[in-house]
């Protein structure tokens, strides 16, 4: 993995984490009542741009399978850190 993609990286999964912390802070101030939707909104949310990151390395960037497999795992290892830590953050 290069320098480049794990910046990407740890710049994407900052920003969203930041933005479900900020938009928990939001909803919960304004409309409590609406936080399990929003929840189940950010983890579809998520989700989606995870796997969309994941697809678009693997058939435009990535020159190798084995890029291609190291990409994905550190992807959806870095996903799991960042649900546990911002489920630990605000929950």
């Amino acid at each position: 993995m290069s320098l480049t993609e794990f910046a990407f990286s740890l710049v994407f999964f900052t920003l969203l984490g930041l933005a479900y912390v900020k938009g928990y802070d939001a909803v919960k101030k304004h409309a409590p009542t609406y936080l399990p939707h929003f929840y189940l909104i950010m983890t579809a949310v998520r989700i989606v741009m995870v796997i969309t990151v994941v697809a678009v390395y693997t058939l435009l960037i990535s020159k190798s399978r084995d890029d291609s497999i190291h990409f994905a795992i550190w992807f959806l290892i870095l996903y799991g850190v960042m649900m546990i830590v911002t489920l630990i953050y605000k929950h």
